[in-house]
């Protein structure tokens, strides 16, 4: 155990949430769109929930191989000619992107949970970066000086009034609080648009890698990833193991399960990056840096999961695709937000508290907020047992393992 966590301030913090009524109507809001919006997408294509069963095999396969993975996956993206790192730790991760970015640097980043998990904004920003969120939940976040409070709309918890008020005081437009959503929006693409071509750098996550190719699968909506990652010299990705799989077919079918089970029957984009940009239109000759970025890093982040791996129950953490389905139907969740938990969130929020970020405490007062319902285990796509791994990481806690 390497850090430990206020229980008083947790609780504090967590009913303080529980109280909070304009948190509770910003979550009835999101809770009552998602839930349609995925019973449609599942509706029109009724062969997602096979297929989220196959994901289970890939994920069962694909766990136990990840620094194999990792390997396979770095030598094809090499074979493009970018370059891809395995970091062990979080800290490894944190200085092989800082000599990668130096300082002084404008940098668009795209939303990505493993950056959240080891505070890589802060980290950039520390060393003299100029770093800009650019989806536009992140946005939000990043300009209240808050922390996201869902894993795939972090500022879940704001409702629209407030982020007019926000907006008018950041953007400098006025934007009355009854303002219709639509308002904001072109706000925040007026004010962030000129920064994509700005940029130095851009960074961002991944969905999903087939190891075989190296290819990077980014679902979005906004396009603000398809920006960050091709209009800047430099593209930089920080990627879990825990999403590499073998192939490319594995990696469209996690894809497709990920993006219905997060309520859209069709994402507006899937990227798929392989390497840096190139052009073959002179000669035939492959030339790297066309109209895209001319350098790619990929850089793979152990930072506990290959020993979260090798705990039988606790593994299924690993399985997570992030489609944040569990999380509408938690009745914590349901009026806490992400309160309830630390940088993930619920229930599968305290294995990786206790076993990724070693904070043993953090972990037990997610473990014994949790329900053990079962409600997250029923929508989830892989089915992550997540009453049966509280069990156990309970179990482990008082054993002090």
């Amino acid at each position: 155990m390497k850090k430990s966590s206020d229980f008083k301030g947790y609780k504090r913090e967590i009913m303080g949430a529980a109280h909070d009524d304009r948190l509770r109507l910003a979550l009835s809001r999101a809770i009552k769109s998602f839930r349609a919006n995925v019973k449609d997408a599942l509706d029109k294509f009724p062969h997602t929930v096979d297929m989220a069963e196959e994901v289970v095999g890939i994920k069962e396969k694909s766990i136990p191989d990840m620094e194999k993975l990792a390997r396979q996956a770095i030598e094809a993206i090499e074979e493009n000619k970018g370059k891809g790192y395995i970091a062990r730790t979080a800290d490894e991760a944190l200085a092989i992107i800082s000599d990668l970015t130096g300082v002084g640097k404008l940098i668009v980043k795209g939303k990505t949970m493993t950056g959240e998990e080891i505070g890589l904004r802060e980290h950039l920003e520390e060393k003299g970066n100029e770093v800009y969120e650019t989806d536009l939940g992140e946005f939000i976040i990043q300009k209240m000086g808050s922390r996201p409070m869902h894993i795939l709309s972090p500022s879940i918890h704001v409702p629209r009034e407030d982020v007019a008020r926000l907006f008018t005081r950041v953007i400098g437009q006025e934007i009355a609080p009854d303002s219709d959503i639509a308002e904001m929006v072109a706000a925040a693409r007026g004010y962030l648009r000129e920064k994509f071509f700005q940029a130095d750098i851009g960074i961002s996550g991944a969905n999903v890698v087939a190891a075989e190719t190296g290819t990077l699968f980014i679902i979005e909506n906004e396009g603000n990833i398809r920006l960050a990652t091709g209009a800047p010299p430099v593209h930089i990705a920080l990627v879990g193991m825990e999403k590499l799989v073998p192939t490319l077919s594995d990696a469209f079918k996690v894809s497709e399960v990920t993006w219905r089970y997060a309520s859209y029957t069709i994402p507006s984009y899937v990227s798929m990056i392989s390497g840096p940009s190139k052009t073959g239109d002179i000669e035939k000759v492959t030339t790297y840096g066309a109209h895209g970025p001319g350098e790619l890093h990929v850089v793979f982040l152990d930072g506990g999961r290959t020993e979260l791996a090798g705990y039988p129950k606790l593994r299924q953490a690993l399985y997570c695709l992030r489609c944040g389905g569990c999380l509408y139907e938690c009745p914590v969740f349901s009026v806490t937000a992400g309160h309830f938990g630390d940088k993930y969130f619920a229930g599968i929020g305290a294995v990786w508290a206790a076993i990724v970020n070693e904070d043993m405490q953090k972990a037990a007062s997610i473990a014994y907020t949790c329900l053990t319902c079962g409600r997250c285990k029923q929508r989830c796509p892989v089915k992550i047992d997540v009453p049966e791994m509280i069990i156990e990481l309970r179990r482990l806690l008082a054993e002090g393992d």
